[in-house]
């Protein structure tokens, strides 16, 4: 049987955050992960469980490892494993994800795992191998493996289920009965799912399916200075649902932090400006809210009805919300608690387990100085403060 969850939280950047120097050098810095980088303590833990969580989804970056020499391999090994062991030991579950960095310049998604030929992909299989073995030491009903995030490839592409094949085989051969964590291609997003088929899957060892949910990303995804579309780097005060506010309220609070904008050629927003109005009013002509987030999941829960897989084993591995920016809105904080309890409560509603993004960080639970747990988020995941 493939290992329970029920509510989790991701704990990026406690295996992220690297120290990678300039090209054209392909290692890292000793250590390899930030110091400053907010890593979870034992007090953080026991109040993750006590709020009612049961399992940490642990996203690792694997360019350390992978970089480094065999000796200095090992150690950071050692330093997951414990990291692991401490987890467990506040009694939470947890499912460690191999998440490739795409903003670095060497170890990233197109070097290890943009297709089956890709240069890197051979030696990113393997260390999915050397992480099965380093968590079949662990009671196997309370650990699983998820050997890679948001696949990059085309949501039916042809080339995925071979390349995810490949990683469950080897994962397999070091820990036969170590839950697996699968996933669709397009980024881990539903339409990806729609197009897995699991039976080469199943029947082979305990496994999950996996999907990440932030749609509406005009809503989530506000502000996200990564985000390629230039219209997201203004992007602020997107109401949730889109009713709870109006696009002249949303559009005067994008032009405010336009205003502020020094770096950006005036044509360049200009043309930026011009393509978030067009979009902003789709969203608001478009009226989303419960039934918009209801409408997605219910293709999720479809895809495992047709597949007999029960909902339980279908994990959304990703949701969650950025903070908007206070300066430009006094809302942002109601907005976002109401979009995360909406898409909680969908989400249980068809008996899918969850994992927020994210523990820290601007979309995070918990305050990254203060460690505290955000009373409004707390609530909307339906936990528990703890006294």
């Amino acid at each position: 049987m493939p290992i329970t969850l029920a509510r989790g939280v991701n704990a990026f950047p406690w295996f992220s955050l690297t120290r990678e120097y300039p090209a054209p050098r392909t290692d890292y810095g000793e250590p390899p992960f930030q110091t400053q980088r907010p890593v979870p303590t034992r007090d953080d833990l026991q109040r993750l469980r006590q709020a009612g969580l049961d399992f940490i989804r642990l996203p690792v970056d694997p360019g350390p490892f992978l970089a480094a020499a065999p000796d200095r391999r090992r150690a950071l090994l050692g330093t997951l494993s414990e990291a692991v062991a401490l987890t467990l030991d506040y009694d939470l579950k947890l499912v460690v994800n191999l998440q490739v960095n795409g903003a670095t310049h060497y170890w990233n998604q197109e070097r290890l795992v943009s297709g089956p030929d890709a240069p890197g992909f051979a030696t990113y299989v393997a260390f999915a191998g050397e992480v099965a073995a380093l968590l079949a030491e662990f009671n196997q009903a309370r650990v699983a493996l998820e050997p890679i995030n948001e696949p990059p490839q085309a949501c039916d592409a042809i080339t995925w289920p071979a390349m995810q094949q490949r990683l469950f085989e080897t994962a397999r051969q070091a820990a036969p009965n170590l839950t697996l964590v699968a996933t669709g291609a397009c980024g881990s997003m539903i339409r990806g799912l729609e197009a897995l088929d699991p039976a080469p899957l199943l029947g082979q060892g305990p496994v999950l399916f996996t999907f990440h949910f932030y749609e509406p990303y005009l809503f989530s995804h506000q502000g996200a200075p990564w985000m390629r579309e230039p219209v997201y780097r203004a992007l602020n005060a997107v109401p949730w649902p889109a009713r709870e506010g109006t696009l002249d309220r949303t559009l005067q609070a994008v032009r405010a932090r336009m205003a502020e904008d020094r770096e950006r050629p005036k044509a360049e927003a200009d043309a930026a400006y011009k393509e978030t109005v067009r979009l902003l009013q789709q969203y608001f002509d478009a009226d989303p809210g419960r039934s918009f987030i209801d409408h997605y999941l219910d293709q999720a829960a479809d895809w495992a009805r047709r597949h007999r897989i029960p909902a339980g084993r279908v994990l959304m591995g990703e949701f969650g919300a950025l903070r908007t920016d206070a300066r430009y809105t006094a809302s942002g904080a109601p907005d976002r608690a109401r979009y995360i309890r909406d898409v909680r409560e969908s989400a249980e509603a068809r008996g899918f387990p969850w994992a927020f993004w994210n523990l820290f960080d601007g979309m995070g639970v918990m305050d990254d100085t203060t460690r505290q747990l955000d009373p409004a988020i707390v609530q909307a995941l339906g936990l528990t403060l703890s006294r």
